[in-house]
């Protein structure tokens, strides 16, 4: 399958540029699925210390206002996250777009962070504990929502499940990208599968870009840089059921004794 990653800002003069040429690139790449950043499109009211329902309501708003627009990308299906209230709660909710379906619900962020700059423990309230395999056409897959990345026992999971790719659209700051790429490689290693990601862009440095496709082996197959804010890689996917069959997959192998 042809995945493309990416790095976007959210400003709207700077995102309706960028979108445009993200959507050139995927359809001369003929790619066949695309990870967008964590929140893609919409402002980071998480910055504020202070939930405003105000600012809340603009930005839900707005990521439903970019969901008839994903059409646009050429793609068959598209992974992000968006704001969405629920039964009283509100939440960083992952979903999957198709052109056969549309929007789809995937699972919603349980880990937030709550600190400086990263308030999200108070503008969302913690959603799903469990991580399933979602399906994409042939592709199983799994979703781990930017700090998700770090939860190391989804890891083992998704090994014994069958996943080919862990997706997990990030808004990390640039003077943390080293670590996020490192925990990508152990994310892959680990479960045997493709890291695949995507990250905002800021100017302000709060998002600092670099989307990454990481082999199963651990190789660093594509990042994404300011100069070249999109890559798309084909990913094999029965590599990850070799993958698993070496080490240091089989080590924890239950089966295996």
């Amino acid at each position: 399958m042809r995945i493309t990653v990416c790095e976007l800002p959210h400003e709207p003069s700077a995102l309706e540029a960028a979108w445009n040429e993200l959507s050139r690139h995927v359809q001369q790449h003929a790619s066949e699925l695309v990870l967008l950043p964590e929140l893609a499109m919409v402002s980071p009211v998480w910055e504020c210390e202070h939930f405003d329902s105000g600012e809340w309501a603009r930005a839900e708003e707005l990521g439903a206002s970019w969901l008839p627009r994903l059409a646009e990308l050429g793609a068959g299906y598209v992974v992000s996250t968006r704001p969405v209230r629920d039964d009283g709660g509100r939440y960083n909710e992952g979903y999957i777009w198709s052109a056969d379906s549309g929007v789809m619900p995937l699972r919603r962020k349980c880990f937030l962070p709550d600190e400086t700059r990263y308030w999200e423990g108070r503008w969302f309230d913690r959603g799903d504990e469990a991580f399933p395999i979602f399906r994409a056409g042939a592709l199983m897959f799994g979703l781990n929502i930017c700090t998700e990345l770090w939860a190391l026992e989804t890891y083992a999971e998704y090994a014994k499940r069958g996943a080919q790719v862990i997706l997990s659209p990030r808004a990390t700051e640039a003077a943390t990208t080293g670590k996020w790429l490192s925990v990508g490689v152990v994310a892959a290693v680990r479960s045997g599968a493709y890291s695949i990601s995507s990250n905002r862009v800021e100017d302000t440095g709060t998002c600092g870009g670099m989307g990454w496709v990481v082999s199963p082996d651990g190789e660093i197959l594509a990042v994404t840089t300011p100069k070249a804010p999109f890559a798309t890689v084909d990913v094999d996917l029965t590599a990850a059921v070799r993958a698993r069959t070496r080490y240091p997959c089989y080590v924890f192998d239950d089966e295996r004794g």
